[in-house]
């Protein structure tokens, strides 16, 4: 009798759960008709464009109708795996990428954890200001900034380091390899860090109060209760930055490299972006440049679900 009644309600419950699920859809019909235009501009503009994958699998000639194209496979993703030049981009986005993202988590957080320290809530604003003023400026716009900067000229660097007996001569900042990393890595932490404090300290306003003024009591200083309360209180935000990060590992700026970029640093500077660039509309391989970008998606795609997998596994917060 009891398996009877069960074969009964189970088919009736999952009739009830569907009409709930109608029943809250049509009471938030105002949100969802709502969100229809951002959905279709989603499909429009992110998922139509996927069709021209097509073109990494074909020796794709624009002159030639869809069915006239030759599939040649895989060819073109062997092709970039013997490219020099592909590897060389591949390694100039994966470092300069790394030194942007380890440089920005780490002055963010600290800032961060300074301004949640700051009484004087003029100061703090002030400096929050200051801080993330930059992000509303162009990638173009910042470009021109450190060009100007940097300058062997006029820079205003090379004009301090001297004015203060530092160097003898002006730096070639922007034609000597080895800086051009740092000289993208740092520019990034000035543009970006303030936007990235703002994640931080919202985090830290959830931080209950109670746990301070405890740890007060019991003595500790204001070191102590910023490693044992304040960054444990924002470690679940930490770990959604990280794994979000580790899906942009492919994507290093574009713009800064390619304008700032010479013959005499450009071992140093192409990245898959200008490579992309470069065979797709300079060189008119587009299969090339496609199969560039598909490979750069994928592994951003890899490395987020895989990030995402490994905090799974620690147990730490996760995207899904």
């Amino acid at each position: 009798m009891k398996n009877k009644k069960l074969k009964k309600t189970v088919p009736e419950t999952a009739l009830a759960n569907k009409k709930s699920f109608w029943q809250m859809l049509l009471k938030q019909k105002q949100l969802i008709l709502m969100s229809v235009p951002f959905v279709l501009y989603i499909i429009l503009f992110k998922f139509v464009p996927l069709w021209g994958w097509n073109m990494a699998f074909q020796d794709y000639k624009p002159a030639k109708a869809f069915s006239q194209q030759t599939w040649v496979g895989f060819k073109w993703f062997a092709f970039l795996f013997k490219d020099k030049e592909f590897l060389l981009s591949l390694r100039n986005t994966v470092c300069m990428s790394l030194i942007s993202t380890i440089l920005g988590y780490i002055t963010a957080i600290l800032i961060a954890v300074f301004l949640n320290e700051v009484r004087s809530i003029g100061i703090k604003r002030f400096v929050q200001t200051v801080s993330y003023l930059p992000h509303f400026l162009s990638w173009v716009i910042v470009t021109g900034l450190v060009a100007n900067v940097l300058s062997v000229e006029d820079g205003i660097l090379n004009n301090i380091l001297m004015s203060l007996k530092i160097v003898d001569e002006p730096i070639r900042w922007l034609s000597v390899p080895k800086y051009f990393w740092h000289i993208i890595g740092w520019t990034y932490v000035w543009k970006e860090v303030g936007w990235n404090t703002i994640v931080y300290l919202g985090a830290m306003t959830a931080i209950d109060p109670c746990l301070y003024e405890a740890a007060e009591i019991d003595g500790c200083g204001r070191i102590r209760k910023i490693f044992h309360i304040t960054l444990p209180g924002i470690k679940a935000t930490i770990i959604i930055m990280m794994i979000m990060s580790a899906g942009h590992i492919l994507d290093a700026n574009f713009e800064m490299p390619f304008f700032l970029r010479n013959g005499m640093i450009d071992d140093v500077a192409s990245t898959i972006d200008i490579y992309v660039l470069k065979y797709g509309f300079k060189l008119f391989n587009f299969s090339l440049a496609t199969a560039a970008g598909i490979f750069k998606n994928v592994v951003n795609i890899l490395l987020l679900l895989l990030a995402n997998w490994f905090a799974k596994r620690a147990g730490e917060e996760r995207l899904i």
